[in-house]
């Protein structure tokens, strides 16, 4: 398999698991089977926007220009390391699609109550982990047509 497609299958299947998750909250007002129907709808939504963001903003590419940078950002503490910062930076990129068309900070409360659930092994609290998260979406919004924060960043 190429790169880029195997990196096109990357964005379309982080898309779609975000899409998942969120039909299947969204469903859930509904009951189980609201739920069941929310995750389908929501994972096929998911796909579609994961595979465009993909053709836009390659994961591969994204994760080695932030590997690359990191430790030259504002927000970076000396006492964490890449394996602290990866787990934002690829928050940020999957759920950049999950609200595509909305500003990271009309979103952040929500961003903030799943960060611990989806960190992973990172160090970083949502007060860290918020600067490389929204340097991710502003990273994608430069790539995509029609920046939702307006601030061209």
């Amino acid at each position: 398999m190429t790169d880029v497609k195997k990196d096109h299958n990357l964005g379309s299947g982080t898309g779609a698991v975000a899409g998942a998750v969120t039909g299947a909250a969204i469903g859930s007002a509904a009951g189980p089977i609201g739920s069941l129907v929310g995750a389908v709808a929501g994972g096929i939504v998911g796909s579609k926007a994961g595979d465009s963001i993909a053709e836009a903003v390659n994961p591969t590419g994204y994760e080695k220009h932030f590997q690359d940078n990191y430790t030259k950002a504002d927000y970076y503490n000396s006492s964490r390391d890449w394996n602290d910062y990866q787990p934002a930076y690829k928050y940020g990129y999957e759920t950049y699609g999950q609200y595509r068309g909305k500003d990271f900070d009309s979103v952040e409360p929500e961003l903030q109550r799943n960060w611990d659930a989806t960190r992973g092994q990172s160090r970083l609290a949502w007060g860290e982990a918020r600067g490389a998260v929204k340097d991710g979406w502003h990273h994608i919004e430069r790539a995509m047509p029609g920046d939702a924060d307006g601030d061209g960043r």
